[in-house]
C-alpha cells in the first residue's frame, strides 16, 4: 500500500501529451490538449481533482510549453484546450502567456486556446489581457451557481456572486467568449427556483453559453466519502454517473422532476430569442462571429435534435446494428435500417430549418448599422454600488447586508487571488 498523494512528482521536462495529426483531424475543431499545471488549492465538495491530481500544484515551464506548441504546429495542428482545472492559478501563468504571446507577434504561429479559470480571474492583474493577447478565444468557468446558499453547501468559498458580472465584463471587453458551468440539484434547489434563476442569469450576467449539470456523489469526491458513510442510497449503476443523471435522492423533488427540469433548463437558456442576445452581445463587444456561431450549432443540435448533453453530442449519432447495451436484442437489418435511415432524415430537416433561421438572424445583425452600440443590464452599469439592485442577489437570497459582507471577504482574499 502506499499514497501516491504525499510524493507528487514534478511536472516541468515531463514527457507533455501528443497525439498525431491522422487522430486530431477526426474531431470537429482539429483542437488538441496539454496540461500545463495539475492539481486545485480549493476544496469543492463535488470535485475529484483533488483526490485524482492532489491539491498541491505543478507546473510545466514556459520551454514545455513552446515546445509543445511548436511539435503541434509543425504538423498542422493550431489549437489547443489547456486542461488545467484552474489556470489562473497556475503560477507561471504570466511567464506562459508571455512566451506565448511571442510565439504569435513575433514568430508568426496562430495559437489558439481553451483555458479554464475561476470566478475571481479578473481580480489578479493583467491576467485577462495577457490571455488575450496569447491567442486565448474561449474560457471555461466554474460559476456553478447562483445561489450564495448552494455555493456555501459546496465549499465552493472562492465563488462570490458579487463578482460574477464584472468578471464576465471583463472578458467581454477582450473579445473572448465565456462557457459557464452550472449545477442542478443542490438542496435548496426547486423546479421554480431554477426557472427564477436560469431568467436572472439570461439578463444580468453576460455568459455565452451554459453547460447544466446534475449534482452527482462521483466517486473520489467528498459528497461520495460522506454519503457512502452515512448510508444514504445511491444509484448502482456506475453508466448513470455522467452528471446527466439523477443519482441520489433529492429533497424538494423526486427523480423525475430532477430529471426533467435539467432538460427544461436547456431549453429555457438555449431560446432563440435568448441566442439572438448572445450573438448582438458578441457582436458588439468585437467577438469573432465565427467564434460564437460554432458553439451556438453545437448546442442546439445536440439538444433540440440529438437530446443528449453537448459533450457527448456530434453533428449526428451514428449507429452499429449489432452495438447494443448487453440484454437487447440485436434488430433486424430491414427494422434497423429504415429506423436509423429515417431519423437522420427528419434530424437533417431540423438542421436546416434551424439553419437557415441562423443564417438570417446573423445577417440582419451584421448588416445593423447600430450593432456596436447594443447594451443590455448585463453589459451596463458594472459599478460596485449598483450590486444591491440586481435581482441576481434579491432572489438568490443575497441581503444588502450580505453584499457589504461579501465585499468585506473579498478584499481580505483578492490578496490570494493573485498568488
Amino acid at each position: 500500500m502506499y499514497n501516491y498523494l504525499d510524493d507528487l512528482p514534478p511536472l516541468e521536462g515531463e514527457v507533455s501529451p501528443f497525439l498525431p495529426a491522422t487522430r486530431i483531424r477526426r474531431t470537429a475543431t482539429r483542437m488538441t490538449s496539454f496540461d500545463a499545471g495539475r492539481g486545485c488549492p480549493f476544496q469543492c465538495s463535488f470535485c475529484t481533482i483533488i483526490n485524482v491530481q492532489g491539491r498541491k500544484s505543478r507546473y510545466r515551464s514556459p520551454d514545455d510549453v513552446e515546445r509543445i506548441v511548436r511539435t503541434n504546429h509543425a504538423q498542422g495542428v493550431t489549437q489547443f484546450f489547456i486542461t488545467d482545472d484552474n489556470f489562473a492559478r497556475n503560477r507561471n501563468w504570466a511567464a506562459i502567456f508571455d512566451r506565448l504571446i511571442a510565439l504569435r507577434e513575433q514568430h508568426g504561429i496562430p495559437a489558439e486556446f481553451v483555458i479554464q479559470v475561476d470566478t475571481l480571474c479578473h481580480k489578479i492583474p493583467g491576467f485577462i489581457e495577457k490571455a488575450a493577447r496569447a491567442g486565448v478565444f474561449s474560457v471555461f468557468i466554474g460559476l456553478e451557481n447562483i445561489n450564495p446558499g448552494n455555493l456555501k453547501e459546496a465549499k465552493k468559498r472562492q465563488n462570490r456572486i458579487t463578482e460574477y458580472r464584472a468578471m464576465l465584463q471583463a472578458w467581454k471587453r477582450v473579445a473572448i467568449v465565456t462557457l459557464a458551468g452550472y449545477i442542478l440539484g443542490f438542496p435548496a434547489d426547486t423546479p421554480a427556483s431554477i426557472r427564477r434563476d436560469i431568467r436572472i442569469i439570461q439578463e444580468e450576467l453576460p455568459i455565452d453559453f451554459l453547460e447544466f449539470f446534475i449534482l452527482t456523489p462521483l466517486p473520489g469526491s467528498e459528497d461520495h466519502k460522506k454519503l457512502w458513510e452515512q448510508g444514504v442510497p445511491m444509484d448502482p449503476d456506475m453508466n448513470r454517473y455522467d452528471t446527466n443523471h439523477v443519482t441520489i435522492a433529492h429533497p424538494n423533488m423526486s427523480a423525475d422532476e430532477l430529471q426533467g427540469i435539467w432538460w427544461e433548463a436547456w431549453q429555457r437558456y438555449y431560446t432563440r430569442a435568448h441566442l439572438v442576445t448572445i450573438l448582438r452581445r458578441a457582436l458588439a463587444n468585437g467577438i469573432p462571429i465565427w467564434n460564437v456561431l460554432v458553439p451556438i450549432i453545437w448546442f442546439w443540435s445536440s439538444i433540440f435534435i440529438s437530446r443528449l448533453h453537448p459533450l457527448e453530442g456530434g453533428y449526428f449519432r451514428g449507429r452499429s446494428r449489432r452495438e447494443r447495451r448487453p440484454g437487447l436484442p440485436i434488430e433486424r437489418r430491414m427494422t434497423f435500417y429504415a429506423r436509423h435511415s429515417l431519423e437522420l432524415l427528419t434530424q437533417h430537416l431540423n438542421f436546416a430549418g434551424f439553419a437557415l433561421w441562423l443564417a438570417w438572424v446573423v445577417l440582419r445583425i451584421c448588416l445593423d448599422p447600430a450593432r456596436r452600440a447594443y447594451s443590455d443590464r448585463s453589459l451596463a452599469g458594472g459599478a460596485e454600488e449598483d450590486l444591491e439592485y440586481l435581482r441576481l442577489l434579491e432572489f438568490a437570497g443575497a441581503s444588502k447586508t450580505a453584499v457589504a459582507s461579501d465585499r468585506v471577504d473579498g478584499a481580505r482574499r483578492d490578496v490570494t487571488a493573485g498568488a
